[in-house]
């Protein structure tokens, strides 16, 4: 009787278990939904994909309209340009290379380039791999130098066919002749400066010391390692026809795509809604590059450190956390990884204006309240 006794208390309890987890989940939906939709009930917000993945489950879902008045929803295989999220990716491919003792990150870049650059440098101190990575390089944020001014006037309607201009023609060649005219104004290493320019150098590296080209390299490595096989750099024309059109600041007018960078390793990586949730789950693993590209290298402040790309945050609720932003002329995003909660959040709009960030921040900070509350 009393084996009989115990086994019904062991059913009842996986029942009670089994009951909980599915409140959870529940909870959690209502939670995205609530926060999402009241997101893309904004004026200017017509289409949002948020996946998350929470204590190893996975959790999709799309809103709005892609474009204006036609009623269609993102889906699993639109693609999105995720912009400057691609840093880290970079990040992660540096670190696989650091531990397979490709590089360094003590060694001055210039190691790696096949010109002399004593211009890479301040006071004999040398921009280092480190410092690139880490946006402590003193380099500009973009090349060539003119082009951000450009940037610097955002809401202009003509500045994304503006900046297209300057870049639809701007090779690997241009840029890197563009870089001997860089000046570095101060020691390398202490700084924080963000940098594009600092990045795309990066993808320069990782191609001499692995001999194929960035995309490649990059498709190889998320192919092998995550499974994903729907992100790259260039697409293909079946391939265009799913890449999500975006509206920039408050214009009717679709805008056109980004331009490509010399190496795209910056801001020219284009992917799935579930091609990120593997990405997501990849970063809350303890595998050795992702525990390297997660290791602070330079500290900022009392809150901020800067590692392989990563923005490192010390939280007082949420403990320390990697993040990145992102954003194009026709889309803004941002990923956060918090192994506190064995959380990880990927959130993507094709809306790009001066409130996007801020609006989608606040979805976010409503999301992570609740599940800080409910833990």
């Amino acid at each position: 009787m009393k084996k009989i006794s115990l086994f019904i208390l062991c059913i009842y309890s996986v029942f009670c278990i089994a009951q909980q987890s599915l409140k959870e989940n529940i909870d959690l939906k209502s939670v995205v939904d609530n926060a999402a939709q009241k997101m893309v009930e904004k004026p200017l917000i017509n289409a949002a994909s948020i996946g998350i993945v929470y204590q190893g489950q996975q959790y999709i879902r799309h809103y709005g309209e892609l474009e204006k008045g036609k009623s269609n929803l993102p889906t699993d295989q639109t693609i999105y340009e995720i912009g400057s999220l691609s840093k880290t990716f970079m990040g992660t491919l540096l670190a696989k290379a650091v531990l397979d003792k490709k590089i360094n990150l003590e060694d001055p870049v210039q190691n790696y380039l096949s010109e002399d650059y004593p211009n890479l440098k301040f006071n004999n101190n040398p921009v280092r791999i480190k410092d690139l990575v880490s946006h402590t390089s003193g380099l500009p944020l973009m090349l060539p130098l003119p082009i951000n001014v450009l940037f610097k006037d955002f809401t202009n309607q003509k500045t994304p066919e503006n900046i297209n201009n300057v870049l639809k023609n701007y090779t690997q060649k241009d840029f890197l002749k563009d870089l001997h005219s860089v000046k570095i104004d101060t020691i390398p290493g202490y700084k924080f400066s963000y940098s594009n320019a600092g990045i795309e150098l990066l993808g320069s590296v990782l191609e001499k010391v692995y001999n194929k080209k960035f995309e490649v390299i990059l498709k190889e490595y998320l192919a092998q390692h995550i499974q994903m096989k729907n992100t790259t750099i260039n697409l293909t024309k079946k391939e265009e026809e799913n890449l999500a059109i975006g509206y920039h600041h408050n214009y009717n007018e679709i805008t056109m795509k980004m331009p490509t960078l010399p190496w795209g390793s910056s801001g020219n990586i284009k992917t799935t809604l579930p091609d990120m949730m593997k990405y997501l789950t990849y970063q809350l693993k303890n595998k050795p590059e992702i525990a390297e590209s997660h290791k602070p290298l330079v500290t900022i402040d009392d809150t901020f450190s800067s590692g392989y790309a990563w923005r490192i945050i010390k939280d007082e609720k949420l403990s320390t956390l990697y993040k990145h932003h992102g954003g194009v002329f026709r889309s803004q995003c941002f990923i956060y990884i918090i192994p506190k909660y064995n959380l990880g959040v990927f959130i993507i709009t094709n809306q790009s204006g001066e409130n996007t960030a801020k609006d989608m921040q606040e979805t976010l900070n409503e999301i992570f309240e609740k599940i800080e509350k409910n833990t």
